[in-house]
């Protein structure tokens, strides 16, 4: 009897990067260059006429070049996933994987630009200087609170979209799921009360205000307790979130209608969901070990619902969902901004796209599982 070979992630992970051609990227030409018409019209003396025509009228570089559909997926590595500050290096294979996602999701091409730039003011510069090659810029596994630093200054330095995904992929996911369990539950989302751990979910609790959250009702913890206003070590991108006392986590968590994890595994213990609200509503988004487990989460309260980054549970928080399609929709429009309207409008998009038919080509990718809206659907596959 021949047994099934058991699945190695690490070695089918190697060989999947390795194999054929090294690496997920490679770069096609989109014209012609067989013949010496082609060569001219390519390049000299050709290629003049179309630098001159965007040297008066820069708008035509979204005619005559790829800019306009081009994204430059950037990182210096200090916060690559679960793997914390790896080096730019040791990142490139992350980055490569989010161009091949923008490819095949969105049609959006990529370069993956790793930046040696520990500092906020090196990645700024750098940054700034690409600005005329691409149409857009996403940054990607920056560590806070520098991220936020970089990405506003960014945001007002240069004139097209700048979005740092791990900030705003994860607060329009998590937003979309949060509309879908508040309307399931029964809750009213400005009466609902949120306890946030991890403090680089600081976008994702701007994005539940924006909802309609009130400040007062978002608990945010960080390794140091509760955000609140006695401390003095806050950087500014928290103390909009200081309550004005303090309390334990436990406190914070009693009768809390939501708990958004982005800190580490084992934050939330069952004794701590048990807690919780009614129906409690659970993100814990920690990767690639969630704050709880989706068994222990439902062995401590079956009534919950549950999300996680996990794709074997149910309610995988994604941003695959989300970022290939706000950048094709802002490059398609020409916008210089992806703005809060933007992100809420794809947050209802979501949220809507969960509550119609699954096509038989979902279920199929998905082992023929079937879907449907409730407690343990309420983000789209």
């Amino acid at each position: 009897m021949n047994t099934p070979k058991k699945f190695n992630l690490a070695e089918s992970a190697r060989n999947y990067h390795a194999d054929s051609r090294p690496g997920k990227l490679e770069v096609l030409p989109t014209k012609p260059c067989f013949s010496q018409q082609d060569l001219t019209l390519a390049y000299s003396p050709g290629v003049a006429v179309p630098c001159l025509d965007i040297q008066a009228d820069p708008a035509k570089a979204a005619l005559y070049t790829g800019r306009g559909n081009l994204v430059a997926v950037i990182s210096n590595g200090t916060a690559v996933l679960g793997l914390g500050n790896i080096g730019p290096l040791a990142g490139k294979p992350v980055m490569e994987g989010k161009a091949l996602l923008f490819k095949a999701f969105a049609d959006v091409d990529v370069f993956d630009i790793e930046l040696n730039a520990p500092t906020p003011d090196e990645v700024v510069a750098a940054v700034k200087a690409l600005e005329p090659t691409f149409g857009a810029v996403n940054l990607e596994d920056i560590k806070a609170p520098d991220c936020f630093e970089i990405e506003e200054r960014l945001k007002k330095e240069m004139n097209i979209p700048v979005f740092h995904d791990d900030q705003h992929g994860t607060a329009v996911i998590t937003g979309a799921a949060l509309l879908n369990a508040a309307e399931l539950t029964g809750r009213k989302i400005p009466e609902m009360k949120v306890v946030v751990s991890g403090a680089g979910a600081v976008a994702c609790a701007r994005f539940y205000r924006s909802l309609g959250i009130r400040r007062e009702n978002i608990f945010m913890f960080d390794s140091k307790g509760l955000v609140h206003a006695g401390r003095t070590d806050l950087h500014p991108s928290k103390q909009q979130f200081a309550q004005e006392k303090t309390c334990s986590f436990a406190e914070a968590l009693t009768g809390a209608d939501l708990f958004l994890g982005l800190s580490r595994k084992g934050v939330l213990t069952q004794e701590l969901v048990k807690l919780m609200a009614p129906s409690p509503i659970i993100f814990a988004c920690a990767n690639p070990d969630p704050e709880i487990t989706y068994e222990d989460a439902k062995a401590a309260r079956p009534d919950c619902i549950m999300g996680s980054g996990r794709s074997d549970w149910s309610n995988q928080i994604n941003n695959v969902s989300c970022f290939p399609f706000l950048f094709r929709a802002a490059l398609d429009v020409g916008a210089t901004q992806i703005n809060e309207e933007m992100k809420i409008a794809a947050a209802k998009a979501l949220a809507a796209l969960a509550k119609e038919p699954v096509p038989a080509s979902v279920v199929q990718a998905y082992g023929g599982k079937e879907f449907a809206f409730g407690n343990d659907y309420v983000i789209p596959k």
